[in-house]
This record gives structure tokens, sequence and C-alpha cells, in this order.
């Protein structure tokens, strides 16, 4: 249906009539509407420019507040690496040294992430942010793991701690009244090829041929390894990965195999094998790694104490072998 519209006509003085068409009439409201339309967009978009919508200051408190947590996790993540860094320390100047273990060393463990892992945080006008403290959790993360691994192998160590105190190799191998001379541990003349800056691997005790050499702790004699230039030798396994070695021996009192305790006599000092003189070369090995003997002897202890030892080593092998 048309719409009339009247239009004054100045020739003939008259006021004529004029129909406009759907399609035309329908082209300028839909002309207003974009109009108004665009007008009222760019009215909010100034005023969402110059002024906080309801929406936008929620948003705008949202990102506060997780700022605001953001700061409060990194400082709880400080604060828990700093009592972490308290406990590794403890766990290696106390706990480790308590049970002589070396320090627990994990390839790795505190090397950061490549960044690749944190990328999908690149861009975004808080990525330092954001990737900076998953950066630091995941730190944490692996200060905690190393500790659990730490703990897991002290556990068994710390529930067997009377039976380790009796095995790890404490004492004097050699009664020090029977000790003429002693060899220390590290580099030094070969007295054979007397090559300078050859490394001694052990303790050189010398004394008279057949001087009495005894366990040094509680354990299991091994059939001995590491060639023929200790001569005759006894290898003692003692468990919680500490073996030690006796070499040069004129006669070995004991069998692979047997139970021996500290103090108890197993063989008798020589000159055998790559050797110049009656003298006992002594080793610790921890974890199959040799180490200075001198850092295990109880210095504390007392002649009166080591002759002690050496008594109740006899008796209660003779209490062994009347009991077998």
């Amino acid at each position: 249906m048309a719409v009339k519209r009247y239009k004054f006509n100045p020739h003939t003085r008259a006021y004529e009539v004029i129909t406009l068409p759907f399609q035309v009439r329908f082209y300028r409201f839909l002309r207003h509407v974009l109009i108004a339309f665009i007008f009222a967009s760019v009215v909010t978009m100034l005023f969402s420019y110059f002024f906080y919508t309801p929406k936008m200051h929620r948003i705008n408190e949202r990102r506060n507040d997780l700022l605001l947590e953001y700061a409060l996790l990194n400082q709880r993540i400080a604060t828990a690496s700093e009592q972490l860094t308290a406990i590794r320390q403890r766990d290696n100047s106390v706990y480790r040294a308590l049970f002589a273990v070396d320090s627990l060393s994990i390839p790795g463990i505190y090397t950061p992430y490549a960044e690749a892992k944190y990328a999908s945080f690149s861009g975004d006008r808080y990525a330092p942010l954001i990737g900076s403290t998953w950066s630091a959790l995941d730190a944490l993360g692996r200060q905690i793991y190393a500790e659990l691994l730490s703990l897991d192998e002290l556990a068994p160590l710390a529930s067997d701690k009377e039976l380790m105190a009796e095995s790890i190799p404490a004492i004097w191998p050699v009664d020090q009244n029977d000790i003429r001379n002693i060899g220390r541990y590290g580099r030094r003349i070969d007295p054979i090829t007397n090559q300078p800056g050859t490394m001694h691997y052990g303790m050189d005790f010398s004394g008279p041929q057949g001087t009495p050499i005894y366990a040094t702790g509680n354990g299991t004699v091994m059939t001995p390894t590491g060639g023929s230039g200790y001569g005759r030798q006894v290898m003692i396994d003692h468990g919680f990965g500490y073996r030690t070695r006796y070499g040069h021996l004129s006669r070995i009192l004991v069998e692979p195999g047997q139970k021996v305790v500290r103090g108890e006599q197993i063989g008798l000092m020589g000159n055998t094998g790559r050797s110049v003189g009656s003298h006992l070369h002594y080793e610790v090995l921890y974890r199959g790694n040799k180490v200075n003997p001198i850092s295990y002897f109880s210095r504390e202890m007392e002649d009166a104490d080591f002759q002690s030892i050496i008594e109740s080593a006899k008796e209660a092998t003779l209490d062994a072998n009347y009991d077998e």
C-alpha cells in the first residue's frame, strides 16, 4: 500500500498528491536505523574509552585481584624455597654426615626448564609475571622431588642405625702399638718405581711380619678383586655401600662368605704382592669409590677402648664357634 504525500505546485498553485513506493520507504527506514546504530556505537565507544562501564569495572577488579593473588603466591613460593634450602643444608651437613653418606646428586635437578615450556604465555601483557611464577613453581617442585629422594635414601639407614654404627669401618685395622710407620692416602713417590705424583688410594701401616690385622667393622668376607698387586688380601662388605680391603697379608684367617665382627682378627701382616716391606695396605671403598680411610677412624678412641673391642670380638667369635 502506497503512502500519500502532498506537494505544492507553484504553477498550478495547488497541492498535488505524491505516492512513494514501498521499496523507497523501506530503504529510507533502513538508512535511519543504520545511522542510529552507528551513532549509538560511536557514543558507546567514546563512553567506554573515557568512562568505566559496570562490566569493565568488574573486569578491572578481577584483574587487580589476580595480580594480588600472584604477588601472594610468589611470596609463598619464595618462603617455601627458603625453607627447602634450610632443609637441604641440614640434610647435607647433619643427617648425611651422621650416616656418612655423600650428598645426593641428581644431574640437572636445579637446571631451569627450557623457555619453550612457557611459550603459551608469550605475547600476553602479563606474560613475564605468569612465566616467572610458573618457573618458580617448577623449581620448587624439583627441590621437593630431590628432598623426597634424599629422605627415601636415608630412611633405611635411620631404621638400621645401630647396625650401621657397627658396620661402618671406624677402628684402626692394626693395634697402634704395633705400627712402625704410616703411609698416608694421596699422591706420593711410588716406593717401587720412584715415580712422583703417584696416587695412593689407601693407608699403609708398617710393622713386624705376622702382626694381627683386624676387621674395622661388621660385615661379610668377599672374594677379593683388584689384581695380584695386593698380594694375599681380604675384602669385607660392610653393607650400606662400604667395603674395606686389607692387602699384602702373609696369612689369611677368614674365608669368603664368612661373617666377621668389628675387631675380629682376619689375617697377619706380610710382604706379599707389590710390596717392599712388611706392611698392611688398607682401603675404604664407598659405593665403589676409594676414599680416605682417615675420615672414618674414631679419633676419640683410646688404646683401652681399642683393646676392649678386640677382646669383645674374640668372645663373640668363640661364642659363635661354640653355638655351631
